[in-house]
């Protein structure tokens, strides 16, 4: 045999990732597997569980982190396009009718939590007035 021939032969025996590649399959076995050790998590011993949940809470947390920098990232870069496109002549930003409308959301979201701060302001005077009270219920 060729050696030209073995080369094409092996290359025929491995298959493409982007033919075999089945999103659905795959999405089915990820969530089997989520779901297969959630449950033994849940017959483990406490100190497993905690380990478990604590790991997961880090992850999460961390995948959170990278998200919300780039979230910043790109929300931060937007504006500053804007800025620049505003200042190179591309665009004209209308700043009296952008402050108008601001203060227009502005006014509406004071006006929707102006109730729960006089709620939230009866709290406080409530647990200033019997902060003794408080302390000596928590010991």
């Amino acid at each position: 045999m060729a050696p030209s021939a073995a080369v094409n032969k092996r290359d025929d025996d491995i298959p493409s990732t982007s033919e075999n590649f089945d999103l659905e399959k795959t999405a089915e076995e990820a969530k089997s597997l989520i779901e297969k050790v959630i449950k033994d998590v849940g017959k483990k011993s406490a100190t497993r569980q905690l380990l478990f949940g604590s790991a997961s809470g880090w992850a999460t947390g961390f995948i959170m982190m990278k998200l919300g920098k780039a979230a910043a990232f790109t929300v931060g870069s937007g504006i500053l396009a804007l800025q620049l496109a505003n200042s190179s002549g591309y665009i004209n930003i209308n700043w009296d009718k952008l402050t108008r409308g601001v203060e227009r959301v502005a006014e509406r979201v004071e006006d929707s939590t102006s109730d729960k701060k006089q709620g939230l302001l009866k709290k406080v005077t409530y647990t200033q007035c019997n902060v003794y009270i408080i302390c000596i219920m928590s010991i």
